[in-house]
């Protein structure tokens, strides 16, 4: 919302807490077939993209997130070359996908054009590899396009979601991921967003166990900062098809990859759970 046309503000109620950014203006708003997508230009985190009244990117951040939710699952793979990206209409997955040669064919499934022709206007830089022959933009429910996946046909999956409820609900369930599990390699890892640790331990938790259910052998948090995301801490979770141990890279690994958050030691301090979300796991979970 905004209030006195000087500060946007997110309310999240389910945990009692707001976030405000003070704005200069509102460059662009509409009503797509699915949502209501808006623009702002901020006094210091650059431009904002929210949709339905929640942040989905600024300008000055959304580099930790991108970077965090494709390279530490494509060096841990070590492989990867077909990859399918689950939503990420912003189109900045796909850039950070496509800084990996190997990669050979990226596919971005976003239910909603309008987000990416809002982005390739105002946030230019995050569409700069749409045009790379490797990358293929389509329109379509993600659910769906996952569930015709010819098995074993991908390494990589990222789930670049909005918060679960809504069109995004399904893609949090025992179902998905069976789907994404059988369009999956052996080695093949399947990395969601799944919101902040500390406010989201259930849903984390749930994830989880549904990855499990659905037959990945292990499942991995990665956290990071995220300053314009409730809490201010955010997460992914990685569930890889087989137990193969996950690479955890060293500085030569990462060679000339260009980033601005993402390291070889950035990576391996994700990986390590704080000690009440290993817990919650622990209880939640099946033992081995």
């Amino acid at each position: 919302m905004i209030r006195d046309d000087k500060w946007f503000t997110e309310e999240a109620e389910e945990i009692g807490t707001a976030f405000s950014l003070r704005i200069h203006d509102k460059l662009h708003e509409e009503r797509s077939d699915f949502q209501t997508i808006a623009v702002y230009d901020t006094t210091h985190y650059g431009r904002l993209m929210t949709i339905d009244g929640y942040i989905m990117l600024s300008s000055r951040d959304n580099f930790v997130y991108h970077e965090m939710m494709t390279h530490p699952a494509i060096l841990a793979h070590g492989a990867v070359r077909d990859v399918a990206i689950i939503g990420g209409g912003d189109c900045g997955s796909l850039r950070e996908v496509l800084k990996h040669p190997g990669v050979t064919a990226a596919t971005q499934i976003d239910i909603d054009e309008r987000v990416t022709r809002v982005a390739e206007q105002y946030f230019p830089e995050l569409c700069e590899r749409n045009d790379d022959p490797r990358a293929t933009l389509a329109f379509a429910d993600g659910i769906a396009w996952m569930r015709e996946r010819a098995p074993e046909s991908l390494d990589l999956i990222v789930v670049d979601s909005t918060d679960p409820i809504g069109p995004a609900e399904g893609l949090f369930n025992e179902a998905f991921y069976r789907d994404c599990r059988r369009a999956l390699r052996p080695g093949g890892i399947l990395v969601q967003q799944s919101e902040s640790p500390l406010a989201h331990t259930q849903l984390i938790c749930a994830m989880h166990a549904a990855m499990t259910a659905a037959g990945f052998a292990r499942t991995h948090v990665l956290s990071f900062p995220l300053p314009v995301y409730p809490t201010g801490w955010w997460s992914a979770t990685l569930a890889r098809v087989d137990d193969t141990p996950l690479i955890e890279p060293e500085d030569e690994d990462i060679g000339d990859l260009a980033t601005d958050y993402y390291t070889a030691a950035i990576h391996r301090g994700a990986l390590a759970q704080p000690a009440f979300l290993r817990r919650e796991l622990a209880e939640k979970l099946p033992a081995d």
